[in-house]
């Protein structure tokens, strides 16, 4: 078996005393679509804050390409190679469309903050570079027609469409997306679905998925992993997670 892109090895998150994660461990296999279940405050958005650097786990090991980025800042796991969206929208509405696609970019530049300001040649350049780059992503996650619009003026698929693509423009390799179905309809589930499935596809890219919606996660999932008050309680191929009984009830249901 291949080492894994990303293995989360007996993590752990306490808050006061509350055990918000409890010796999780899974892992996600380069090029694949992993997805974590559970009810609401089993631990799922806390695991991606840990994985991401937004918060740092009090016990165990998050290894990425084989090195341990526990407790390490958001932007260094970021500039290594991992992005991700949210359950809430974070675009800035004061930017356009594309400046906010171009803000994903900026993290993997090269010039620094005085550079910037005064705009050296190397960044301008980059500036044109990020710019190109945006465009061609508005239109490989079907917003072409949006580069000048503000967020508020497309309606909620669209911004979750711009989300991704920002989160694209980070050029990871591993992408984690936090309810990226939430609040929307069947069709923009249909669209969000393929376009996940085209970064796997077309791009080789890793994802890691928390999501409620059943159906959706049976879909697309290559493995899923469900969480509980914190434990994992099962891991595998969606049709094993299915017809596991602890799974159906602490979650799923009979039907």
């Amino acid at each position: 078996m291949t080492a894994p892109l990303l293995e989360i090895v007996d993590v752990s998150k306490v808050y006061a005393g509350l055990r918000a994660l409890d010796g999780v461990s899974l892992r996600a296999d380069k090029g694949a679509v992993t997805s974590v279940i559970g009810p609401n405050g089993a631990g799922k958005t806390t695991l991606f804050n840990c994985i991401t650097g937004a918060v740092a786990p009090s016990a165990g090991a998050i290894r990425f390409r084989d090195r341990d980025i526990a407790g390490l800042s958001a932007q260094r796991i970021s500039r290594l190679g991992v992005a991700r969206t949210f359950q809430n929208l974070a675009l800035f509405g004061g930017l356009t469309i594309l400046e906010n696609l171009m803000v994903g970019a900026y993290g993997q530049g090269r010039t620094g903050l005085l550079q910037g300001a005064v705009l050296s040649p190397q960044a301008r350049r980059e500036q044109r570079e990020a710019e190109a780059t945006a465009l061609r992503m508005l239109a490989f996650v079907g917003l072409e027609g949006a580069a000048d619009r503000v967020p508020g003026e497309l309606p909620y698929g669209g911004q979750k469409r711009a989300e991704f693509g920002r989160a694209l423009m980070q050029g990871g390799e591993l992408l984690l997306l936090d309810e990226p179905m939430a609040g929307m309809s069947r069709a923009e589930k249909s669209e969000m679905s393929e376009l996940i499935l085209r970064v796997r596809n077309e791009h080789g890219l890793t994802v890691l998925i928390v999501e409620h919606d059943i159906p959706v996660v049976m879909s697309l999932s290559d493995r899923i992993v469900v969480l509980d008050f914190g434990r994992k309680i099962a891991d595998g191929p969606p049709q094993s997670v299915r017809n596991d009984p602890v799974v159906i009830a602490a979650y799923l249901g009979q039907d």
